[in-house]
């Protein structure tokens, strides 16, 4: 059985990145995405640099929100993204390597609440100071 290939650190030039960060925004927001997350991974996790984390109202707004952006991902910059959900579109995955964006129905969100999962250092507690000091 051969070993599994590792996985690249950064897959793309950072303006790239920027630029494939920026379109994804710029497309939810068009397309009336609610509750628009995104929170850095550089230094987290080698799987992407950025995750981008949407709601739509409805599965099909969420699944238009989703083709939608896979579409002008390929046509502005010419990236083939991989896609996963769409069928049922409760939750779309979209891979675009140095981006990884999920659309949610709000009710699907709040139950698996990524947000909290890989914002993990921003919502830990502070340290209580030690006693006497």
């Amino acid at each position: 059985m051969p070993a599994p290939a590792p996985a690249p650190q950064h897959r793309g030039a950072p303006d790239e990145v920027e630029a494939l960060h920026a379109l994804v925004l710029r497309s939810l927001d068009d397309d009336q995405a609610v509750e628009v997350v995104s929170i850095p991974l550089s230094g987290k996790s080698s799987i992407a640099d950025h995750m981008v984390i949407a709601s739509g109202r409805s599965t099909r707004q969420v699944a238009s929100m989703a083709q939608k952006l896979t579409e002008r991902i390929k046509q502005e910059l010419g990236r083939n993204v991989r896609v996963e959900g769409l069928p049922v579109a409760d939750w779309v995955l979209i891979d675009a390597e140095d981006v990884i964006v999920h659309l949610f129905r709000p009710e699907v969100r709040s139950f698996y609440n990524l947000e909290r999962m890989w914002a993990f250092e921003e919502t830990q507690p502070a340290a209580a100071a030690p006693a006497g000091a």
